[in-house]
């Protein structure tokens, strides 16, 4: 196998890519995000092209459909040609590692215990505050390059390590400077409600007004699209992420939740009733939390990877959502307790362990986390007029994809009608 690069440089205004063995359009009418039977849908063409024109997909098709101008052939024949993995829930930026809390981890402590002992986000609070831009820039670029590398190249990414104004809007800005020095497309959130500070012990109010207070400057500086909050025991109540959601929408932001991870705050039916795009998480969410979510059309963005790093016995029911109508979407929760940006390994997760078929996991991996960013009109499937985000993966047929695990098994990365990452 060849080494797989990164380049910023190759450009070539027409591409075909030729003969797969299976090309996954995830055609269909992406309107609203997949539900039920659609999320099984993958549109397969087999032996299928695709026609690449500056920057866009021009055409899909069959061999020798039609014949259209290409300065570069590429041959795919017994790969799976599909659209980029769409990452929709990314702590992207922040300083230094907390492998040391893994042997907590096996001692039995909890999430929640080893944040008390000055762990876990505040342990990552205290580091990402005394790093200057620049190295949260190089080090974020660092985690961007492995991510495009395994096919990913569309990603949210929120704040949430600042805890305090000046740290929070130097977060925001650093994912604005991302967005231009790297090929992935990054969607901006605002988590500044990620958990209480050590001074602001005893001073919650004066903390989430904090936090309201810089919304207006996000909003009018476009340093975010979402709000994020971590709706949990330990963190912020129900009460508190609705008043901060409240703000949220009051300036414009669009809405999102942490909720059900641990303990269920009823969270994922706050999302419902204040009809967010998305809640995430969702591992302890009940029956009738996902009948008002699938009422809602509120997708619930199902994070394996997290329970696994936490040695956590469940996982999401996504079975029971994706039965009961509620649409699901996959993300990997990069962060430093749950440090991998490999969406081929939640895939692989998400078929293991919640019981998701893989054609569901893809869906909910592709078209579905698109919606889930407000980014499905141009991105998450292969149809004429969309991005020509593309990836090309070394396996017969789609089923490899959760089978095969713990390798990289994409071969060719294009982004924008470019080839960034790979090659033949």
């Amino acid at each position: 196998m060849k080494d797989r690069t990164i380049s910023r440089c190759m450009t070539s205004r027409h591409i075909l890519l030729r003969n797969a063995s299976q090309l996954l359009t995830l055609s269909a009418d992406n309107t609203n995000p997949r539900t039920k039977e659609g999320m099984r849908d993958l549109g397969i063409i087999e032996r299928g092209n695709v026609w690449i024109k500056d920057g866009h997909i021009s055409a899909v098709g069959v061999e020798d459909e039609r014949v259209h101008e290409a300065e570069t052939i590429i041959d795919c024949t017994g790969k799976v040609v599909m659209p980029g993995f769409v990452d929709p829930h990314t702590h992207l930026v922040f300083a230094g590692s907390r492998e040391n809390e893994l042997a907590m981890k096996l001692k039995g402590h909890s999430y929640m215990e080893i944040q008390q002992a000055g762990g876990g986000i505040l342990s990552t609070v205290r580091k990402t505050r005394e790093a200057t831009n620049e190295v949260l820039v190089e080090e974020a670029l660092k985690r961007l390059d492995t991510m495009l590398l395994h096919g990913t190249t569309t990603i949210e990414a929120k704040s949430g390590y600042g805890l305090e104004p000046i740290t929070e809007l130097r977060m925001l800005e650093v994912i604005r400077d991302l967005g231009k020095q790297h090929p992935i497309e990054i969607v901006p959130t605002f988590m500044g409600a990620h958990a209480l500070p050590p001074e602001f012990h005893g001073k919650r109010e004066e903390f989430i007004q904090s936090m309201i207070g810089i919304m207006h400057t996000i909003s009018q500086e476009k340093l975010a699209e979402f709000c994020d909050v971590f709706c949990e025991t330990g963190a912020f109540t129900l009460a508190e992420s609705e008043t901060i959601l409240n703000a949220a929408k009051a300036n414009g932001l669009g809405l999102k939740i942490h909720a059900d991870e641990i303990e269920n705050l009823g969270g994922s039916t706050l999302a419902a009733k204040m009809m967010a795009i998305s809640a995430e998480h969702l591992v302890k969410t009940s029956e009738m939390d996902i009948r008002h979510m699938a009422e809602s059309g509120v997708i619930g963005v199902l994070l394996p990877g997290t329970p696994y790093s936490l040695m956590m016995k469940e996982y999401a029911d996504a079975r029971k959502m994706i039965d009961m109508g509620m649409p699901v979407a996959l993300a990997t929760d990069l962060n430093p307790n749950c440090w991998t940006e490999s969406m081929q390994l939640i895939i692989s997760m998400a078929c293991y362990h919640m019981k998701m078929m893989p054609a569901e996991a893809i869906v909910a991996s592709t078209i579905n986390a698109a919606h889930a960013i407000n980014r499905a009109k141009t991105v998450g499937s292969i149809e004429v007029g969309k991005k020509a985000d593309i990836i090309i993966l070394d396996v017969p047929n789609y089923e490899h994809i959760p089978y095969h695990f713990g390798v990289n098994l994409v071969n060719t990365v294009i982004k924008n009608g470019e080839l960034v990452a790979g090659g033949q």
